[in-house]
């Protein structure tokens, strides 16, 4: 009976060794991921009025671009604009959502997608590139070349608009993340710009 219990206390204690070296691993690699996570953390806290203007006015602009890629399907069958449009959802879509995570982060209002809406479109002014109701109401009435050619010089200006948010935004913002999305920007929609121009001849 002693030896058993003697055995018991042995098994007891090997298993709490067990469970105490386990908690001191994971204590260990739970401290280097903290430290990481942290600095994670501290990079998304970093952030101005710059940052703020930047993203809550680029929300909008993004979702007028979506819109006008929406347009396409039905309206030309033009392989270059298809592809252009297709492009621009592909790579906007996903900015709009982090968009969106960082102002909550940053406990500020929720973006707006209503273009129509110039309260929400903080840092947003008439040289931002977008597109007034009436032109996009009359877009929708073109199809073929006409929609092509006046789709791609709309679109470029749109463009040219988000470059000057973006580059508004590597001057005085000061969140790296949104300052990496404004330098990303600058050079896609440049190319694009670029390739929307010999598009249209």
């Amino acid at each position: 009976m002693r030896t058993t219990t003697i055995t018991a206390l042995i098994a007891v204690a090997a298993g709490a060794a067990l469970v105490l070296a386990g908690c001191g691993t994971d204590s260990a690699g739970t401290s280097a991921t903290s430290g990481a996570s942290t600095s994670a953390v501290e990079a998304r806290a970093q952030f101005n009025d710059a940052d703020v203007a930047f993203v809550g006015g680029m929300y909008p602009h993004h979702a007028q671009a979506v819109e006008m890629a929406d347009m396409v399907a039905g309206h030309t069958d033009n392989a270059d604009v298809v592809a252009f449009a297709a492009a621009i959802k592909a790579a906007q879509q996903p900015e709009m959502d982090r968009m969106t995570t960082w102002l909550q982060q940053w406990g500020q209002p929720a973006p707006t997608s209503d273009t129509s809406d110039t309260s929400g479109m903080r840092g947003m002014n008439h040289g931002d590139g977008m597109m007034p109701a009436d032109q996009m109401d009359a877009l929708t009435a073109l199809s073929g070349t006409q929609f092509d050619r006046q789709w791609l010089t709309m679109m470029i200006e749109h463009h040219e608009g988000a470059i000057d948010m973006a580059n508004t935004e590597l001057a005085d913002g000061e969140n790296p993340e949104a300052r990496q999305m404004a330098t990303d920007i600058v050079t896609a929609q440049q190319r694009e710009i670029a390739d929307m121009q010999a598009a249209l001849g």
